[in-house]
Parts: structure tokens; C-alpha cells; sequence
């Protein structure tokens, strides 16, 4: 874990394709233990290459990543990460490399269902599910495991918009009331309003960080 008050510390990160195309130029972000940030930018400017560097998908050609151990991570299309036939068993698979027993298992999953407000679908067929009920248990797939940390990378883009509100709402509440800390990748600025900060990428670099209601002064 980090020794100090960032849950996320990146300092210098340069991240390139190959030698003509760079995506990430010096990067500097720190995300505060304990809130919830969104991250902002244009298309190509870095943003879902800067989460998949701080979950270890991809390595940096210079630079630092400190984060609070284990990450969760929360894709776009969630169908790109629930690989098992029901609810129950999806989120107990991310517990194998724990090694706890049976009883651990089942009550680490009925309290991230819990958290997640979706313990009746402990038993549902993974391809019954909505989208939103299915973004709901990868966020319960990291609850479960106990991460510290959540990544999103715009877990609403496939959402209908009030689908879209209620995710939000979700990790906000999360946040406040079990301590993680929340990355957000996003486009859309009305989710802004239930961040604690923002980061603007552009062209690899933050460019400008805050409080999200000064984007929507006039």
C-alpha cells in the first residue's frame, strides 16, 4: 500500500505504442484515499491506456505507479470480464487465489451482492442479466475480493441514461461508505456531478484537475 494520503500516485509515466506514436508524455495524477475521481479527455488522449497501466494490463517505458493492493477493474463491455455461468459462481472465481473455505467464499460473495444491491440474483444466469446488473457484479467482483481501489473504464457507455444515473450513485455510495477509492474514465459530464475531483487529459498529459463544479460555472 502507499504510506500516505493517495490511494493512486503516478508520477512521469510515458507510455508509447512504438517510437512514433506516444500516449502517455510525463503523466502526473494523485487520486486521494477515500474519494471518488473521474477522469476526463478526448478520444486518444490516453485515458483507458492510463487505467490499464495502473491495473498492470500494460508496463510503462518510464515512470512510477503506486496504488493500494488489490485493484479492482470495471471494463467497458462487461461481457469482456464475467466468464462463469451465474452470479454466485462469477464473483467466487475471483476469490481462488485467496484460498479461503467454503463458508468464506459464500459469505465474501452474499456481501458483495449485498453491497451491491443485488442479492437476489445470487443465483442468476450470467446471460439473463442486464447490462447494468452486469456492471453492478464486476463492481461486486472487486467488493468481494476486498480492493481498496476500483477502476471504471465508462461502465456507462453501453447504459440507457437512467441506467447510467444509478451506476453512478452506486460507486458514489460505495465510495463514502466503505472507503475505496474510485477512478472513473468518462465522457459524459453529467456524472460529474457525484465526483469528488476531475483530472483533463490531453495528449498524454493531465492538463488541469479540480472540483467538477467549477466545469460548470459559466
Amino acid at each position: 500500500m502507499i504510506n500516505s494520503n493517495f490511494a493512486i500516485a503516478v508520477d512521469n509515466l510515458t507510455f508509447r505504442w512504438n517510437s512514433q506514436t506516444n500516449v502517455l508524455n510525463s503523466c502526473n495524477l494523485k487520486v486521494p484515499k477515500g474519494e471518488f475521481w473521474m477522469l476526463l479527455g478526448n478520444n486518444g488522449c490516453g485515458k483507458s491506456t492510463l487505467l490499464r497501466l495502473l491495473a498492470g494490463l500494460l508496463t510503462a517505458d518510464s515512470g512510477t505507479i503506486k496504488t493500494d493492493a488489490p485493484l479492482g477493474f470495471v471494463f467497458q463491455n462487461p461481457d469482456h470480464q464475467l466468464v462463469m455461468p451465474t452470479v454466485a459462481a462469477d464473483i467466487a472465481f475471483g476469490l481462488v487465489q485467496e484460498k479461503l473455505n467454503l463458508l468464506q467464499v459464500q459469505y465474501r460473495v452474499k456481501e458483495a451482492l449485498t453491497a451491491v444491491n443485488l442479492l437476489e440474483l445470487e443465483r442468476r444466469p450470467i446471460y439473463a442479466l442486464s447490462g447494468g446488473q452486469k456492471q453492478r457484479i464486476a463492481i461486486a467482483g472487486a467488493i468481494a475480493r476486498h480492493c481498496p481501489v476500483l477502476l471504471l473504464d465508462e461502465p456507462t457507455a453501453l447504459l440507457d441514461p437512467d441506467t447510467q444515473i444509478e451506476l453512478v450513485i452506486l460507486v458514489q455510495k460505495l465510495v463514502r461508505e466503505r472507503g475505496i477509492t474510485a477512478l472513473w474514465v468518462t465522457h459524459r459530464l453529467e456524472e460529474l456531478h457525484y465526483a469528488d475531483g476531475y483530472f483533463l487529459l490531453k495528449e498524454g498529459q493531465v492538463i488541469r484537475q479540480g472540483n467538477p463544479e467549477e466545469l460548470f460555472v459559466n
